[in-house]
């Protein structure tokens, strides 16, 4: 059997369970034809040339297929966290939040407009997808793609609704509630992971730290350096008596402070959190408990939206050889060597490896379509087929039969996975 037809049959009796709920032929017929299109060679993998390499009499169906045929993404959305879980869930898995930035030119696409997008460090027209990634020591698995909306387009309902956004979404959301939204059903599917990190786009927000508290999950997020915080040793006393009013108020017996000057006389060491292919990964690091300046607002020392002691965590610093100066918060326990917290602070580099990944070789950014429905199961068909590459992976790792030329199926992702960061 040739590579390219072994592959085609694996790739056919892997999707199976995906297939199953499609239930119409025609639709079982296209969904694997537009997973092979994405994997399969090509520069473009926009719909006509997928279609031109994979069904070239297709098109239509294609199409019909990923922009708007009546089928319900739930129960394929359910077996890709199934499977995920399967492959590299479990207590020493990560799950990363995280967003990512598609590209575009006009200004018709469903959620495009000028904001700030990391591929290029700066504001750009794009769309931007919030993202959550399930990894196992150095295997990403991206679970969940959802577009967010800016305000621009939450105040247009005509330009919503010409875009067939469900009502449901016509409210304005913010990246971390999205992100919260989702880890909720995520964690809802079962899929078991050990802790969650996100960058500080996601960690300067008190409530999203709160709530992933409350969800009993241990996390390391980013933030930034005028963070306020309070030493861990930080007292509530009674305020000072004030004219006519009694001594009821609590306050904090000392000013909170930059995350950066808390950490300004600590105690900073050189670790190694991993060996690149350029030799040992290493940085300085620092790490003091604190207590968080994110509880209640109140007026404090004659500054009005001063923030109460939250929750003690560790803030940790980060100095990198290049001068740059990074910060963060976890709520692991206060035994956690700092070793182990840098450790987990730099997993989240798997994201962008797996952004990158989508990107590049599978085309999550080439979907030249503008509705909600077309750009999400586009998305959604794009991680199933990472998804499969990772299975194929793995299997090639352990030895499994065939390894030859599932190796040569996952050339991509290895490939790329060997020279990340």
């Amino acid at each position: 059997m040739s590579t390219s037809v072994a592959w085609e049959h694996e790739l056919q009796s892997w999707l199976e369970p995906f297939l199953t709920p499609l239930h119409h032929p025609a639709r079982r017929r296209m969904c694997p034809l537009y997973v092979a299109g994405l994997i399969g060679p090509g520069e473009r993998k926009s719909l006509q040339p997928m279609a031109a390499r994979v069904a070239p009499a297709d098109y239509d169906q294609l199409h019909h297929f990923v922009a708007v045929g009546p089928w319900d993404e739930a129960p394929l959305e359910a077996e890709l966290l199934a499977q995920a879980n399967r492959l590299v869930g479990g207590p020493e898995a990560i799950l990363v939040i995280d967003d990512t930035a598609l590209l575009k030119k006009g200004s018709h696409s469903v959620g495009v407009t000028s904001q700030y997008a990391g591929v290029v460090g700066k504001n750009a027209n794009c769309q931007c997808l919030v993202s959550l990634t399930l990894a196992k020591g150095e295997v990403p698995v991206p679970i969940v793609l959802r577009l967010f909306l800016p305000d621009t387009w939450i105040q247009d309902p005509a330009r919503l609704h010409h875009a067939g956004v469900p009502e449901a979404f016509w409210t304005q959301r913010s990246k971390p509630e999205i992100a919260l939204a989702e880890l909720q059903q995520v964690m809802q599917a079962g899929v078991s992971f050990g802790a969650v990190l996100a960058d500080a786009g996601y960690g300067i927000s008190g409530p999203f730290r709160q709530a992933l508290s409350a969800l009993g999950l241990l996390w390391a997020v980013g933030t930034v350096r005028i963070q306020k915080v309070y030493a861990a040793d930080v007292q509530m006393i009674p305020s000072p008596p004030s004219r006519g009013r009694s001594r009821t108020r609590q306050i904090p017996d000392q000013e909170a402070v930059t995350a950066e000057a808390m950490l300004a006389q600590a105690s900073w060491r050189r670790i190694t959190w991993r060996r690149g292919t350029k030799g040992p990964l290493k940085a300085k690091f620092a790490a003091v408990r604190v207590r968080v300046a994110d509880g209640p607002a109140v007026r404090l020392h004659g500054q009005a939206n001063q923030h109460l002691p939250g929750d003690e965590v560790w803030l940790v610093g980060e100095h990198r050889s290049s001068g740059e100066r990074k910060y963060y918060l976890s709520n692991l326990p206060p035994d956690t060597a700092l070793k182990q917290l840098a450790a987990l602070i730099k997993a989240r580099w798997v994201c962008e490896q797996a952004h990158q990944q989508l990107k590049e070789e599978l085309g999550l950014d080439h979907f030249e379509g503008r509705s909600w429905r077309g750009l999400h199961r586009h998305a959604l068909l794009t991680l199933i087929a990472y998804l499969f590459l990772q299975h194929l992976r793995l299997q090639a790792a352990t030895g499994g039969k065939k390894k030859g030329w599932r190796a040569t199926a996952t050339t991509q992702l290895t490939g790329r996975s060997a020279h990340a960061a």
